[in-house]
């Protein structure tokens, strides 16, 4: 539609149009510079069908990543006959995209360096994702809880270490071509070797993240920032990831467990699980003061906190009401709902009782 109105108009200006072809109407829209008047085309099927949310239960997210990306049996017990690599690099990844919700280009591109420390005093750790690696440059910033960000600082420091030590003992790093030598490596800037200056990581696509590389001793390109590597001691890209979830779902139908997942399955799975605690926080503040009184801070905290905008953000969807799909496959939004209908029957049982009786 957006192409179409650009020709509409391009069209108009030319004289090949005499009129516009569509109906148009004025809509008003929050941007980031306040209330926005636009015009829209009204021609766009409002009631056209989305495709279903497909998501999965933490529970089957558990079993089908245990049994298709670590190698167990449905019991929980090892698979002697088990043959496959990186268990816990896989693993660790599928437990970041279904913490954070995450893209699966954006979890595939990260840096070692923007990982966030294990200890904190909130228990989460934030990832800023800037604009250079995220959908429609849209930055934001997620949060992993500890156990997630636990697993993948044991993959870096274990697995991932032994990969690149490897490769530095043949010297698998020493003839790599097209690199950028980093000498010093920060959460928002790289420094880069030779008395280059910085560059901000706001800056650096994924294709450029991946030539990015850690001085030696001697001066030379090493190690990789790319955060997840393969046996190479190279960046694994977006399709490898998919390779390694198609095998873990034909893992899991050899032993009849009818749960198929793909990264952006996961991404769903956040959202839906998501926007259930955050309804929960919403309602229990709004029955925590007995009196039913709230103060103004509270309030303002509430407005603040709107489930449903801090779902979009944290998606890092342009519009709120992208998120309204994940209602309609969350059953918490029912249970709200019939919770409040119970509510108001019983406020209605006892105003009509006083209609009746009488004060």
């Amino acid at each position: 539609m957006a192409a179409l109105d650009k020709w509409v108009r391009w069209a108009l200006y030319e004289g090949l149009l005499q009129r516009e072809p569509f109906r148009y109407v004025d809509k008003q829209v929050m941007t980031s510079q306040g209330l926005r008047q636009i015009r829209a085309n009204a021609e766009l099927e409002s009631d056209r069908q989305a495709r279903p949310v497909r998501f999965v239960s933490y529970e089957d997210y558990l079993l089908w990543r245990n049994v298709g990306l670590r190698g167990e049996l449905p019991d929980g017990t090892p698979d002697p006959t088990w043959r496959g690599r990186h268990a816990e690099r896989n693993a660790a990844f599928a437990d970041l995209l279904i913490s954070t919700g995450m893209r699966l280009g954006e979890a595939a591109s990260l840096l070692v360096c923007e990982m966030p420390p294990q200890s904190g005093d909130r228990g989460l750790g934030g990832v800023h994702l800037s604009a250079a690696v995220t959908k429609r440059n849209k930055p934001r910033t997620v949060f992993m809880t500890r156990r997630t960000c636990r697993a993948v600082h044991h993959y870096i420091e274990i697995e991932r270490d032994a990969v690149v030590q490897r490769q530095l003992s043949v010297g698998g790093y020493a003839a790599a071509a097209d690199v950028v030598t980093v000498r010093g490596a920060g959460r928002l800037a790289l420094t880069l070797a030779d008395g280059q200056g910085s560059w901000p990581l706001s800056k650096i696509d994924p294709q450029q993240r991946e030539q990015l590389r850690r001085q030696d001793p001697a001066g030379r390109p090493g190690e990789p920032l790319w955060l997840w590597l393969g046996r190479d001691g190279l960046p694994l890209r977006p399709a490898t990831w998919q390779s390694a979830f198609w095998r873990a779902n034909e893992r899991c139908a050899r032993f009849d467990i009818s749960v198929a997942v793909h990264p952006h399955t996961l991404r769903h799975s956040y959202a839906v699980h998501m926007l259930g605690l955050l309804l929960r926080e919403t309602v229990r503040a709004l029955g925590g003061r007995q009196d039913g009184q709230l103060t103004r801070a509270e309030v303002k905290r509430l407005l603040i906190g709107n489930p449903m905008r801090k779902l979009q953000l944290l998606l890092g969807h342009s519009q709120e009401s992208t998120v309204y799909a994940y209602l309609d496959v969350l059953d918490e939004a029912q249970e709200i709902v019939l919770s409040a209908m119970a509510h108001w029957d019983s406020q209605v049982a006892v105003l009509d009782r006083v209609a009746v009786t009488g004060p």
